[in-house]
């Protein structure tokens, strides 16, 4: 190139990693965001840091949050209200009630059998678990090796759409459910079997944003 300096290395580091995050449409690793902007990881990875630190003491409405490996844009939690107003304005939303007690059974127990699912909140949710893995909140991760079972896991979307780095981060079930174990005893004692193809009883018209 005899020296010349690309179009796109010569940007502003800083505003160009703004308009980068500013139209992902998932969490962008740093080593991505240095390959496109012609930057050293270094680089881009402090100056990442700098911007976060930089919205966070102006008190902006919005936030740079290192979540799933990488980097995006995410509205304050202090202003949720005022966007699940805009989000919701009346409209239900897209996750039933039962959809997310399965995946919270999922994120916890994970991996994990459809019918491990279905004992653990006494219904049968093969219906929903379609709804997850169509949503792409949670995916298939291998066989049981005792009965040959599917078993799932949630994703990196997951992570995403949670505000997690990693499963690490989620609360601490015992503090909430202190008859958690008593549970877990009586699914291990037997599993019953669903039918793949029977229809959900409990998804209902109640419904949650994720």
């Amino acid at each position: 190139m005899n020296g010349d300096v690309s179009a796109v290395a010569a940007l502003e580091l800083k505003p160009a990693l703004e308009a980068v995050l500013m139209v992902v449409d998932e969490p962008a690793t740093e080593a991505h965001l240095a390959k496109v902007l012609e930057r050293t990881p270094r680089e881009v990875a402090q100056a990442l840091r700098e911007l976060a630190d930089e919205y966070t003491a102006a008190r902006r409405g919005f936030e740079l949050r290192l979540v799933a490996g990488g980097w995006r844009f995410y509205t304050r939690a202090e202003y949720a209200p005022a966007v699940e107003g805009f989000v919701l304005d009346g409209r239900q939303a897209r996750l039933t009630q039962a959809a997310l007690e399965t995946l919270a059974v999922v994120a916890y127990r994970q991996p994990v059998s459809r019918s491990r699912v279905s004992a653990v909140r006494g219904v049968n949710c093969d219906g929903v678990m379609r709804t997850l893995l169509q949503r792409g909140l949670v995916e298939e991760a291998g066989t049981e090796p005792e009965t040959g079972a599917i078993l799932y896991r949630t994703t990196n979307y997951f992570l995403e759409r949670m505000g997690l780095r990693g499963l690490d981060e989620l609360p601490e079930l015992a503090p909430f459910l202190p008859e958690a174990d008593a549970i877990e005893a009586e699914t291990q004692e037997g599993v019953p079997s669903f039918d793949p193809d029977a229809p959900d009883t409990d998804e209902d018209d109640k419904t949650t944003e994720l």
